[in-house]
């Protein structure tokens, strides 16, 4: 036969499922766009930094090689490998949350 929980047991499940409610509380859509809009920036960054030494460069050394474009395309990549190590740090600090949650 199968025992029904008391008041203070029923109390307590309650208040501990609103404490870890409170804890592990969802971003919102404003905390995303956030999030997406310093990931945005960590590429932009880079790449306009790069473009405006490539820029400095061609002007400065005229010659055959276009230091814009590939200065444009190295801070590119470097912006999106920036980009790549902040969301696995973020994806990771989520996984160890939930890993400690489950726990």
């Amino acid at each position: 036969m199968k025992k029904e929980p008391g008041l203070a047991e029923q109390v307590g499940v309650k208040a501990a499922r609103k404490l870890k409610a409170q804890r592990n509380a969802t971003p919102g859509m404003w905390s995303g766009l956030g999030l997406m809009g310093v990931i945005g920036w960590s590429v932009v960054v880079p790449t306009l930094l790069g473009a405006a030494l490539g820029l400095w460069l061609d002007r400065r050394y005229p010659g055959g090689r276009s230091w814009t474009l590939a200065l444009l395309l190295a801070g590119l990549t470097l912006g999106c490998l920036n980009a790549w190590h902040w969301v696995s740090q973020e994806d990771q600090a989520m996984r160890e949350e939930q890993e400690n949650d489950d726990e």
